[in-house]
């Protein structure tokens, strides 16, 4: 039961990713990626501020099954280090992928940060986990939809792909570092730190690169506090808590899904037309969501 409530959090992780993209697009409009990535960021760990300090006080109980009296924050060796890690790929994958949506088209973008899930498996075998060849069709049948879904043009590697590709294998380290620690470390905490981390490190480079204005900054105010609040904050903690039951393969594939949603929201609130192409995509990345959990019926072994 713990295994598909784990796979809950990361499809709804996936939804909320795919719907906060409207408001990215909008808040580029108005401010830099890194000013934007600060605001983002750093609103994230101040929601999670309060939920940590009324789990505390109730006891500790956080719904992770976490006991009461946990070390201080200050104290906590592994979540410190944790924190600090998973807050430097997070902010190396939004900046790789921001920064590359200046030289590379949305689908392109979509497409390449997306490849996580090739990556994962890959990165997987060199720490000796193997995957069974129902893993592997399902990982192949993801990609195939998530090129129709996203690439409607010739398919070239210029910067803004090569920056892509380095969002990639930026997230695919992350979601491994989160596997490892989201079973080592109090949840809430470990979002609230990593978020921090990211906020910082996001502010440090948009003083010194970025230009802005308070009226840009309050025009941005709801895309800010849209993604602030339920992208970062919200999604990123369920990602968190979803991965301590689910293996890291099957979650990118999970959050892969982001891209269907992010197509299916433009359709819905924007417009955007959906071509038989792209539905054909669609279908092809909750295929690859079924088979994947076929998969889990066979047991695979450590080499």
């Amino acid at each position: 039961m713990k295994k598909y409530k784990g796979e809950a959090c990361l499809f709804l992780t996936a939804l909320i990713w795919g719907s906060a993209m409207i408001f990215q697009k909008m808040g580029m409009d108005h401010i830099g990626p890194f000013l934007f990535g600060f605001f983002r960021f750093t609103i994230g760990a101040l929601v999670l501020i309060p939920v940590i300090l009324f789990f505390s006080r109730a006891g500790g109980k956080n719904g992770q099954d976490q006991a009461a009296g946990q070390k201080p924050i200050l104290k906590d060796r592994t979540l410190l280090i944790g924190s600090l890690l998973c807050g430097l790929t997070q902010f190396g994958g939004g900046s790789f992928q921001q920064v590359g949506l200046v030289y590379t088209t949305a689908g392109k973008a979509g497409f390449i940060t997306s490849l996580y899930i090739v990556i994962v498996p890959i990165l997987m075998i060199f720490l000796r986990r193997r995957l069974n060849l129902i893993t592997w069709a399902g990982i192949f049948i993801a990609v195939i939809g998530l090129y129709l879904l996203s690439i409607t043009e010739s398919f070239t590697i210029q910067l803004g792909d090569g920056l892509e590709i380095g969002a990639a294998i930026v997230y695919a380290v992350q979601l491994l570092l989160i596997d490892y620690y989201a079973v080592r470390a109090e949840p809430l905490r470990l979002a609230m730190l990593q978020f921090l981390v990211a906020g910082i490190l996001s502010g440090l480079v948009a003083v010194g690169f970025e230009t802005w204005t308070v009226t840009a900054i309050a025009a941005c105010m709801v895309p800010i506090l849209y993604t602030g609040i339920l992208e970062v904050a919200a999604a990123y903690t369920l990602e968190i808590i979803g991965q301590r039951t689910t293996a890291p393969h099957v979650a990118a594939i999970i959050m892969s899904l982001e891209a269907l949603f992010a197509a299916v929201c433009g359709a819905l609130f924007l417009g955007e037309h959906m071509s038989g192409r792209e539905i054909l995509g669609c279908a092809l990345m909750m295929a690859a969501f079924v088979i994947v959990q076929l998969a889990d019926m066979i047991p695979v072994g450590k080499e």
